[in-house]
């Protein structure tokens, strides 16, 4: 039988284990890929200590060296690298949301280190500390948690240190998400009733309409081609959107996309309104010409600009800000000289037009799929959110309309 190694002190060793010169315990494994390691430690409960993590570490298969030498942000270099099926806008998207928010702090961590705790208190302080949006936040825990999840699959760390974190934030008091609220009705007249009656907006009338009375994406409105256009079945088919990127050294840029998911490609019914729109869009640019601009082999754009290029959804907001601004300037000074209160609307975007039309839809319309089709959701819970929201203000009106019919005396 061969005789047991032992240390200075009597105690035996294991494999693997050995008491140096200088009286320093080492122990020396081999990892998955057969490469030799050796760690060292002052004493031999100290090195059994990491020597027992280590043997638990190689026998789940993962890489203890690898994940202690590496960074968050080289796993999140490595995971946006091998993410094929994005398209540009999003991966640009989102290496901007790691850039400016991650890297140059949280990223800096080692992954081996990073802990539970760790992410919620760097999201809790994104919140807080940093004052960023709800919305930002869970873009920035779009960006760690698969990273970290590509991490666990390939064997450096045991589990996904983000996968909890933003669903127990968003119980909290620091979690309010701020609904983008859309126009009443009377805010909706007073608005449309404005835009119509101001010759100076005249070019602005056909896009602002076709926006609020379609529900379109401010992108998928500016991106459409008259051959997207049906008028004889008066439909819209929404197959592409316009992207308008500024560069961050200065400039921009204009791609089309395909939609993001299968539910944005979609067909629209024209409402009366939103076919008399095109019709005078047509008609203007009968006048001061079509648009001629090329992007990505796409040409023949509906909405188009004074000298023929695209409309640009910077331009189009501007409008409306301005729309906005004016009548809140002409409303107060009416009131105030008819001595009372004044009727101001909201300073919107084209996505509160969107919205708005939605809202309409599901204060007339009850079947969810069609309200989902014709929005082009994803998920069906983003209709039923707003749905709920119209059923709640619509509450008040029911009950109105009930008065005297419950209690028949």
């Amino acid at each position: 039988m061969a005789q047991s190694r032992k240390d200075s002190r009597g105690y035996a060793l294991r494999s693997g284990e050995c008491q140096r010169k200088d009286g320093r315990y080492s122990y020396s494994y081999t990892d998955k890929n057969r490469n030799r390691h050796t760690i060292y430690a002052t004493d031999l409960i100290s090195l059994r200590k990491r020597e027992q993590q280590i043997r638990r570490d190689l026998e789940d298969g993962l890489d203890p060296r690898r994940a202690e030498r590496i960074t968050v942000n080289q796993v999140y270099d490595a995971y946006i690298k091998q993410k094929y099926d994005l398209k540009g806008t999003t991966r640009a998207n989102y290496i901007y949301t790691y850039d400016h928010y991650i890297r140059e702090t949280f990223g800096k961590r080692r992954l081996c280190e990073v802990k539970y705790t760790d992410v919620k208190k760097f999201y809790y302080d994104l919140l807080t500390e940093e004052g960023l949006s709800p919305a930002t936040v869970d873009n920035v825990h779009t960006q760690l948690h698969p990273a970290f999840g590509m991490a666990v699959r390939d064997g450096y760390i045991r589990v996904n240190p983000a996968a909890g974190v933003l669903g127990e934030i968003k119980k909290s008091h620091v979690w309010v998400q701020e609904k983008r609220k859309s126009l009443t009705v009377p805010q909706q007249k007073a608005f449309m009733n404005y835009l119509y009656e101001n010759h100076r907006y005249e070019g602005w009338k056909p896009v602002i309409t076709v926006l609020i009375g379609s529900g379109m994406r401010i992108g998928e409105c500016l991106g459409l081609r008259w051959q997207d256009l049906d008028f004889e079945n008066r439909t819209i088919s929404v197959n592409h959107n316009l992207v308008h990127r500024k560069l961050e050294k200065g400039g921009e840029s204009l791609h089309i996309n395909t939609p993001k998911t299968a539910a944005g490609m979609r067909t629209i019914p024209m409402i009366e309104q939103v076919y008399e729109a095109f019709m005078e869009e047509y008609q203007i640019q009968q006048i001061t010409g079509f648009c001629t601009q090329e992007i990505e082999g796409y040409s023949g754009f509906v909405f188009s600009s004074s000298n023929c290029t695209v409309t640009l959804p910077v331009e189009v907001n501007r409008a409306i800000h301005l729309v906005i601004a004016e009548y809140n300037q002409e409303e107060t000074a009416k009131a105030k000289k008819e001595k009372r209160e004044a009727f101001l609307l909201p300073d919107i975007s084209a996505h509160h037009l969107r919205h708005t039309f939605c809202t309409r839809l599901c204060e007339n319309e009850t079947n969810l799929k069609v309200i989902q089709s014709i929005m082009g959701h994803k998920d069906i819970q983003t209709t039923m959110d707003i749905y709920a929201d119209c059923t709640e203000e619509k509450k008040q009106e029911v009950i109105k309309n009930i008065e005297g019919k419950i209690f028949l005396m």
